[in-house]
């Protein structure tokens, strides 16, 4: 990290990775200064710096709602967050956001940072507890894929043996 001020001599650096170093660290910094500000008074007052990456993607969120008037209220009270995929929500059919996808979005030689990491690394604790849930989860939705493929083939099976192609004779007969 730098410190408070620092020169930069720019001769033999290339401009733009020069440019995201600074960008970087500067953004760095900037996050942090603003996790160590705080009421002086009586520090329960706030701000509170939420570390999770769930609350600060919510917040995110939140910086571009209306969130003071009664309609953006109840656009954020719409938004749920979370670490991982809660039970209910394991066995809904997820989407994606393809203009916000990293793979289409950001050349491969570009670096990242993933908010998980950020969110370790500022002073969250739950990063290895919320990874062993989520493998625990996927296993078992592995699981639960392959079973249903199983069942969708011997249900295609079934349907195109003969003795299904001999009752689906007689129903068209009598119309259905």
């Amino acid at each position: 990290m730098f410190e408070k001020r620092i020169v930069i001599d720019g001769r033999g650096h290339l401009l733009g990775r020069l440019a995201s170093t600074i960008a970087k660290e500067l953004l760095c910094v900037k996050y942090k200064e603003f996790l160590r500000k705080r009421c002086n008074v009586n520090p329960s007052r706030g701000p509170f710096h939420l570390r999770a990456p769930s609350r600060i993607f919510w917040r995110v969120v939140r910086g571009m709602l209306p969130h003071k008037t009664a309609r953006g209220a109840a656009a954020l009270s719409r938004l749920k967050v979370f670490e991982g995929v809660p039970p209910p929500y394991d066995k809904m059919k997820r989407m994606v956001v393809p203009a916000a996808l990293r793979v289409l979005r950001l050349r491969p030689d570009r670096k990242f940072c993933s908010v998980g990491r950020l969110s370790h690394e500022m002073g969250w604790k739950y990063k290895d507890i919320v990874q062993k849930l989520e493998e625990k989860r996927s296993k078992r939705a592995r699981q639960y894929y392959l079973a249903k493929k199983k069942a969708v083939l011997s249900r295609t099976k079934a349907i195109n043996s003969d003795a299904a192609k001999k009752y689906n004779e007689t129903l068209e007969k009598y119309g259905y």
